[in-house]
């Protein structure tokens, strides 16, 4: 239809990168478009810290679940959720009690998702690949302490950052009327999607898809989120953010 969506409908998640540095430049750009990102209220609530140095990267890889290719990728990004910047904001009028609610929460979250998503297609735009690290949450205390985050701030996720040494094939998404409902919410409307998907999802895993682990397998949607759903992860979080100075009120 046009580059743009052509762009978005070709995502990949890119584990394998060359050694390639990100030039300056091109991520000066990418830092500039996720600033370019919708903001709640123009609060710019998040902070993004860039990793370059190896050994914090090798550190930050296994913290994250031993995955790799946060030490092997040129730049290792750091999306936070931040709170704290506010407060500085608001010294020349007085200064300000950030309250510690669950919509300033969600508020930040947002602002950093929003923020990575413009800075994932900016880089993509430039011929570079991502993949998202929702691992940097299994140890956040530690990864926090590393990244010397103060209060009111926490990692919601990381992003590798490269020149892509592989070509992985696109991962089919659920159907659109599996997902888009008109006027209002309807359950009964994705059932028939959701049953195209699990065979649709099958065959991919099973002809096009080889995992981290080096092979195929044999599952659906369906089996993939029963199993995510029954491992009750990062139950850890909620302590963590109420330490952090979120959610409290």
């Amino acid at each position: 239809m046009n580059t743009t969506i052509d762009l978005l409908q070709r995502h990949r998640s890119i584990r394998k990168y060359k050694p390639d540095p990100v030039p300056d430049e091109a991520f000066d750009a990418i830092i500039r478009s996720a600033q370019s990102a919708s903001t709640s209220g123009n609060m710019q609530a998040y902070s993004v810290i860039a990793v370059k140095d190896q050994e914090m990267k090798k550190q930050l890889a296994h913290l994250a679940g031993e995955q790799p290719y946060i030490a092997e990728c040129p730049v290792f990004l750091v999306w936070c959720a931040d709170l704290n910047r506010l407060k500085y904001a608001c010294e020349p009028e007085g200064g300000a009690v950030i309250p510690a609610t669950a919509e300033l929460f969600i508020i930040a979250t947002v602002d950093a998702a929003l923020a990575a998503q413009n800075a994932a297609i900016a880089a993509e735009s430039l011929g570079l690949g991502i993949v998202y690290i929702g691992g940097i949450r299994n140890n956040p205390q530690p990864i926090s302490d590393l990244l010397e985050l103060p209060d009111l701030v926490y990692p919601v996720f990381g992003m590798c950052m490269g020149y892509p040494d592989e070509a992985p094939d696109v991962k089919p998404r659920l159907p659109v009327r599996a997902v888009l409902h008109r006027n209002r919410y309807s359950s009964g409307a994705f059932a028939d999607g959701i049953a195209e998907y699990n065979e649709t999802l099958r065959h991919y895993m099973l002809t096009r898809a080889v995992t981290r682990a080096g092979s195929r397998r044999d599952t659906t949607w369906s089996k993939e989120m029963k199993a995510r759903l029954e491992r009750n992860a990062r139950l850890h979080m909620k302590g963590f953010l109420n330490n952090r100075g979120f959610l409290l009120e």
